[in-house]
């Protein structure tokens, strides 16, 4: 029975699109479904607003009636003005171990990039840099974050065999969380606060997080996270976006401030019990009971052992200055007095050596890594 490219478009469509991985991976102890309410509404242009600068395409390949892989493309013109590119970018792509359903996929974004004048092709990635990205190529043994996707190993040769060659590689570390601050780092902060004058606030309440820290927030991540690989700053619309998905729902005593004494926000760190095997038994969904499971992990003490870093990001002219240990100097207490044991750090650019060493003075394993594609199409 031959195979053929679908595209979507309309929201029942969507269903479809996103259902497919967690029916490919329906008896993989590994993969975390995401919700899918919430997976569909940020493919949806009504409702997420990179696509009032994103083109975008669906597609589902079909065999018969049973779907056999699903692949999407985007085309971020914000992001091809701001580096000079013809970028076309593929994402949320899955498929069985077939290389004529694979090249279909691929070829498929390949024709409606270039029909758009597109000249190159990259990816896994998504609408944005707050989008899931990377082609898992190690770790396919540890349990996914909520953040992040799973693939089997099978993927990376695929791209591969197409003609995409690797771009960037991300790494993903498990740390055991200290039973105590390291010394070096309650001196480092101390010496932090004192020389630059820098409060760190912990007593958030949910209103003044979202009303007065909101867009401080974003808006720094939009200045720490400039020079990483392909990032492109949000609008002031997908501001708005992010913190109403994010803010009203994060655990508060999770979250650390630290700002000057004017209240310009120097560094933020948001963190989050693990909510991957909540997601496994939700199976999709937080109605009817999906919710229970979510709850257990966020504010149940015993509801999860592992601790995930979402947004760990320090303003550009105070990096290399010691604010990271202030942050972590005051989140570790709170994270042992939760019960939790081990630290997700989420994916962390290879060519990010500030970042990673940070993580020195923690017994750590880089458990998992991938990696983005490119080629000229």
């Amino acid at each position: 029975m031959s195979n053929k490219i679908i595209e979507i478009t309309d929201r029942c469509g969507l269903k479809d699109f996103v259902k497919f991985p967690m029916e490919l991976y329906r008896d993989c102890p590994w993969y975390v479904p995401p919700i899918l309410k919430s997976e569909i509404d940020m493919l949806d242009p009504a409702v997420n607003p990179a696509f009032e600068f994103t083109d975008r395409v669906y597609c589902l390949c079909r065999r018969g009636t049973e779907t056999v892989g699903r692949i999407a493309g985007f085309v971020n013109r914000r992001h091809n003005e701001r580096y000079g590119t013809r970028e076309c970018r593929f994402g949320f792509v899955d498929f069985i171990d077939d290389s004529d359903v694979s090249r279909m996929l691929l070829d498929a974004v390949k024709a409606w990039g270039q029909r758009r004048g597109m000249t190159s092709m990259v990816g896994p990635l998504g609408m944005t840099d707050f989008d899931p990205e990377g082609c898992l190529v190690k770790g396919f043994d540890q349990l996914s974050t909520s953040a992040t996707i799973y693939n089997a190993p099978y993927y990376a040769a695929h791209f591969r065999n197409w003609g995409l060659h690797e771009e960037a590689r991300w790494r993903e570390y498990r740390m055991k969380i200290p039973d105590r601050v390291p010394d070096k780092h309650l001196r480092i902060a101390e010496l932090v606060k004192r020389k630059y004058g820098l409060r760190v606030f912990t007593e958030l309440n949910r209103r003044k997080m979202v009303s007065r820290w909101g867009r401080k927030i974003f808006q720094l991540l939009n200045e720490a996270y400039a020079p990483l690989y392909g990032f492109t700053p949000l609008t002031d619309r997908q501001i708005d976006y992010y913190i109403g998905l994010y803010l009203p729902n994060i655990r508060l005593d999770c979250v650390r401030l630290v700002a000057d004494a004017d209240d310009n926000l120097i560094a933020v760190g948001i963190t989050c019990p693990s909510l991957s095997r909540a997601q496994q038994k939700a199976r999709g969904s937080l109605l009817p009971f999906g919710w229970i499971h979510a709850f257990r992990a966020l504010y149940c003490k015993g509801g999860t052992d592992t601790w995930d870093l979402y947004l760990v990001g320090v303003r550009p002219d105070f990096q290399g200055k010691g604010v990271n240990a202030l942050l972590f100097t005051e989140l570790i207490p709170q994270a042992r007095k939760n019960g939790y044991v081990w630290c997700e750090s989420n994916p962390e650019l290879e060519s990010n050596v500030k970042v990673q060493t940070q993580w020195q003075y923690f017994e750590r394993t880089c458990h998992k890594e991938r990696v983005a594609f490119r080629a000229d199409i």
